[in-house]
């Protein structure tokens, strides 16, 4: 018999891929929720997988994981998918992953399943992740096996074997949670033009509705981690939640955006980032004064490729590592404190200062001074004109 470690979360999908594994495959069903701060339906997941048919169901608190190993790492590198997207489901399948893997070797497993699809970019990130881990594990996809076509087939599988799954209509829509975001998909949301329901949205209020007062809120940075809010010192799971509370209260951090998926497909997703954008923004607030120029625009110029590593699910590969190295380094100097106002959806940068800040006042005024000759700039202008400048047409090359 086939010993299976199925990532669940006891929605429609995983707990019909839970009763299809006993069915099809002739497996004992190990179930594996990992609490990356989806909130309710955790605490549920054990007791709904065993009376499923699982044998087991394992539920473990990555939350601290989430945050130090991937969301801050990632955060460093001032990792942004397409201009807009931080990146919040790609960042967590890789630390599910080795929960899951960890769990496989822990009970025997011949194998590992989860409820992607053959469309989207989970199912990569998931096996990519695998093969790094645990290189000859057997991976099983249902929706790229069974002949259940959608939800609709996936419901009536349920109402046949007396699987218990809620089924809203009201939510036309999907969506995945976590402590850094809620994504959006599906339903009402394929059409690009539909505007998302207003009711939708979960971590952040209407910004129209938000207060019509701003409010201030210090992040403080050591070494490129946030590790204080308003002068508390708060642990990393602790502080991107009071980040999200803060953020939420004034509609930050809606995203809605057509993105490139890994396998080829434009895809249509709706984020809520409260306290990831807020820290975005408070990270590269005090870059400003503490990167020097070019290592700043070194940075800049590698973020865009590290972030597409991440979304395309190559978070163990040997170049997210090297890039991270690098980027890490860098961090090294990044220490100071960002002030920023919250306002109805905006987070404006009001204020920035660091110990070892790069930032000369004395060069920067606009003022008399006595370190910057600006008869200089002539010369420095001049030199770098050279080659915009045309060769004269007077006297003859020699040589």
């Amino acid at each position: 018999m086939t010993r299976v470690v199925l990532a669940y979360s006891g929605g429609l999908d995983t707990s019909v891929i839970l009763a299809w594994l006993r069915e099809v495959h002739d497996a004992e069903v190990i179930t594996f929720t990992a609490d990356v701060g989806q909130g309710e339906e955790v605490a549920e997941a054990r007791e709904k997988a065993l009376q499923t048919g699982a044998v087991e169901a394992v539920v473990s608190d990555l939350r601290r994981e989430f945050v130090s190993e991937a969301v801050f790492p990632a955060f460093r590198a001032a990792a942004l998918y397409e201009g807009y997207y931080l990146l919040g489901t790609s960042l967590a399948r890789p630390i599910i992953t080795e929960g899951m893997i960890e769990t496989a070797r822990r009970f025997g497993a011949d194998a590992i399943s989860h409820g992607a699809t053959g469309k989207g970019n989970d199912q990569v990130r998931f096996e990519l992740s695998t093969y790094a881990l645990q290189p000859d594990i057997r991976i099983i996809a249902p929706w790229r096996e069974w002949d259940l076509k959608g939800r609709a087939d996936l419901v009536e599988y349920a109402r046949r074997r007396g699987i218990p799954v809620p089924v809203s209509p009201d939510k036309p829509y999907s969506t995945d949670a976590n402590l850094l975001h809620i994504s959006y998909e599906g339903g009402i949301l394929e059409d690009p033009w539909a505007s998302p329901p207003d009711d939708m949205f979960a971590l952040t209020v209407d910004p129209r509705l938000a207060p019509d007062e701003p409010e201030e809120v210090v992040v403080a940075v050591e070494k490129g981690n946030p590790v204080a809010v308003n002068g508390r010192r708060l642990e990393p799971v602790a502080l991107l939640e009071e980040l999200n509370r803060l953020g939420g209260r004034h509609g930050v951090g809606r995203v809605d955006i057509v993105e490139n998926r890994f396998v080829g497909i434009k895809s249509r997703g709706v984020y809520e980032t409260p306290g990831g954008t807020i820290l975005y923004h408070a990270l590269r607030a005090v870059e400003s004064i503490t990167l020097d120029r070019q290592v700043a625009h070194l940075r800049d110029e590698l973020a865009p490729r590290y972030a597409e590593m991440v979304y395309n699910g190559f978070w163990f590969a040997p170049e997210r590592n090297a890039l991270q190295t690098l980027f890490d380094e860098m961090a090294e100097a990044v220490t100071g404190e960002a002030r920023m106002s919250l306002y109805k959806g905006s987070v404006t940068v009001s204020g920035r200062r660091a110990p070892y800040s790069l930032y000369d006042p004395d060069r920067a005024t606009f003022e008399e001074d006595k370190v910057f000759d600006q008869a200089d700039a002539g010369g420095f202008i001049r030199i770098n004109a050279l080659r915009l400048r045309p060769p004269s047409d007077s006297g003859s090359a020699e040589g």
